[in-house]
């Protein structure tokens, strides 16, 4: 296992969309590893890491809202995109006005969960680049609210905001601390983009405020 870190993430809405509703947004429970992972690449990431989620922790009631969005009906054809990189004709506009429709959104209101993860070197380390110093960067970062993009929280309209929990602090109390277990169901760990970006999904189950992340991409 690499260098740990726990983060703090909070935000007033999160939306961790479930990958089997088509038609309207629905959150899962709580956050996802994969957007975990996301959050924790806006503040640091190089291809030399990568990022292991270990554990989430769920701090406030899970509390959901619905609300309607306008949302576009389409996508940009990748056929048209295609052609334009090749140089030919090809149209890239998308009509926000003629495409606009209203989605309903069920999201998270008042989130607050613990990351916990460390990271891996890969072969893209450099000769001589060791993990102390993606470690301090990441810590550095983290400690003065840098990052690279806004960090948000499933998605992007919904804003993340962070704070490193540093070694030998204690861990915030949870909603759930006295919840033995509480299974939440199928849901998606991350991509494997080792094999076209295919997903991954995990019985997660949630003790104390806790959910156990394995680490499907080595096989724990």
């Amino acid at each position: 296992m690499g260098y740990g870190i726990r983060l703090k993430v909070w935000g007033d809405y999160a939306c961790f969309t479930r990958p089997e509703m088509k038609a309207e947004r629905v959150s899962y429970d709580v956050m996802t590893p994969s957007a975990a992972r996301g959050i924790l690449e806006s503040i640091h990431w190089k291809p030399a890491i990568r990022w292991v989620v270990d554990g989430i922790h769920v701090l406030h009631e899970i509390r959901f809202e619905s609300i309607r969005r306008n949302e576009v009906e389409g996508v940009l054809s990748a056929a048209n995109i295609t052609r334009a990189m090749k140089g030919e004709r090809a149209s890239l506009a998308q009509v926000i006005t003629e495409e606009r429709q209203q989605r309903s959104t069920l999201m998270l209101k008042h989130v607050a969960y613990i990351i916990e993860a460390h990271f891996e070197m890969t072969a893209a380390a450099g000769s001589g680049e060791g993990p102390e110093k993606h470690y301090n960067i990441f810590l550095r970062r983290a400690r003065q609210g840098q990052y690279f993009h806004h960090p948000y929280l499933g998605c992007r309209e919904f804003a993340a905001h962070f704070s490193l929990i540093e070694d030998g602090e204690s861990l915030p109390e949870s909603f759930y601390q006295d919840l033995a277990d509480k299974d939440l169901g199928w849901m998606l760990w991350d991509l494997d983009f080792k094999q076209d970006m295919n997903p991954k999904f995990f019985r997660a189950s949630m003790q104390g405020g806790r959910i156990a992340v394995p680490d499907l991409m080595n096989g724990r």
